[in-house]
């Protein structure tokens, strides 16, 4: 079956999810070209057709925990809502701070949840919780959220790796593909504007090759000896980096390949180029992409130092949407911005905001998400959930409906522990009405 034909074949629903009516055809289909194959060799190779969609997903992860009352939840007029005045978006009703003006222009497009709550307020333990959906144990090497998708929906034998996070490490402990194994960890780029390191070929193809055929050849007595494990893993990592950087898909990497209309439209700034990245990779094939901007962590000068962080979040974030939309992209792309928490109502004799999980934002875009909206509301001053409270877990089962994954799937740990991709929590269908 070809994949023309598998297109005109499968619609997704709003959400995203495959009809079950054209699963049925498609796994129909493949079963007559395969000339009657017994029914669960029919689903597996339907199952990598129906990967082919080209689902994807980018993340925007606010490292530090960005206070909600000078980006998207501001309180004008309380004592909790500090100096930072409120402006009206294209939505009517819906107001983001004066921090934020384009992405105002755009909010027609954003679904914001402003009543995501936790009780998690130490960076790393809320870092790891908000990207696994787990807290930290001494047993389960729990897989990061970019692992999961990529493991679920990744077209299979890509060039390109699957996950790449932009802007370094995340630091919340385990930052990679944990229980799923190595094939599933991210690619990780300090900066976007240049290929990654080490990935130009300093000789010739066939002598390349060669090299890496005496590399096998070496490792082969370690393996022999106990190592076979080890040498699997290594193999494994040296397999995807040969074929990405022997890949004509490699020039994704570029940005000097871009217009330069577009990159003044996302702007200069190290998160504006990881932003345009994000946006050439997917295009590209790569299916979860994490773009970091920190450090959000506004204990002392909260005001001031939130403004600078929004002048370089603000357009870059906007032109990401405008941009995924211009292309046709924005319906088969989720993107989420987040961080690990929000910042406390009351500032502090520092004039910061300190940790509070209690009730923060975090946004969506794109994937079958409508946009144009508010979920969930805080009390006056900022403090307490009054409506619609989503917790992690929640907003991990919705970002999996959107995805079109079964979060109730089961991965085996180490331990030979079952473990769900989301343990409890509701889709909140409110972000796809």
């Amino acid at each position: 079956m070809n994949q023309l034909h598998l297109q005109s074949t499968v619609r997704l629903t709003r959400s995203g999810a495959v009809r079950r009516r054209d699963f049925l055809k498609v796994i129909s289909a493949a079963g007559l070209a395969a000339g009657a194959l017994p029914w669960t060799d029919v689903v597996t190779a339907s199952a990598d057709e129906l990967r082919k969609q080209g689902k994807a997903c980018i993340l925007l992860w606010m490292q530090g925990g960005p206070s909600q009352f000078e980006t998207f939840s501001p309180k004008p007029g309380h004592a909790n809502g500090g100096e930072t005045k409120a402006i009206s978006t294209s939505v009517g009703g819906i107001e983001y701070s004066e921090n934020l003006p384009e992405l105002a222009k755009v909010a027609d497009k954003l679904c914001l949840v402003r009543s995501m709550t936790s009780k998690e307020g130490s960076h790393p333990r809320a870092t790891f919780l908000m990207h696994t959906g787990y807290l930290p144990t001494a047993t389960v090497r729990y897989p990061t959220l970019g692992s999961i998708v990529a493991h679920e929906i990744a077209p299979p034998k890509s060039e390109l790796p699957s996950f790449v996070r932009i802007g370094g490490r995340f630091g919340g402990g385990n930052d990679n593909a944990g229980l799923l194994g190595i094939d599933w960890d991210p690619l990780v780029l300090l900066a976007a504007g240049r290929p990654p390191e080490n990935t130009a070929i300093t000789t010739s193809q066939d002598r390349y090759h060669r090299r890496l055929n005496l590399l096998t050849n070496l490792e082969k007595h370690y393996a022999a000896s106990g190592g076979k494990q080890e040498v699997a893993d290594h193999q494994k990592v040296y397999a995807q980096a040969a074929k990405m950087v022997t890949s004509p898909k490699m020039e994704a990497f570029d940005l000097s390949k871009e217009p330069t209309s577009a990159r003044e439209a996302y702007g200069s700034s190290p998160f504006a180029s990881g932003c345009l990245l994000a946006r050439r990779l997917v295009e590209t094939g790569v299916t979860f992409v994490e773009v970091n901007l920190g450090n959000w962590d506004t204990h002392q000068d909260n005001a001031e130092r939130t403004k600078t962080l929004c002048g370089q979040l603000d357009t870059p974030f906007a032109a990401l949407v405008n941009d995924l939309s211009e292309r046709g992209m924005l319906d088969k792309t989720l993107v989420v911005w987040m961080g690990e928490f929000g910042r406390t109502p009351r500032i502090n004799p520092r004039a910061g905001r300190d940790h509070y999980p209690r009730a923060f934002d975090a946004v969506l875009a794109g994937g079958g998400v409508r946009g144009g909206q508010v979920i969930g509301r805080t009390d006056a001053g900022g403090s307490s959930v009054e409506d619609r409270p989503v917790t992690v877990n929640d907003l991990f089962r919705t970002i999996c409906h959107s995805l079109a994954i079964n979060a109730d799937k089961e991965n085996m740990s180490s331990i030979g522990r079952p473990i769900k991709i989301v343990d409890g929590g509701k889709v909140v269908t409110e972000v796809f009405g």
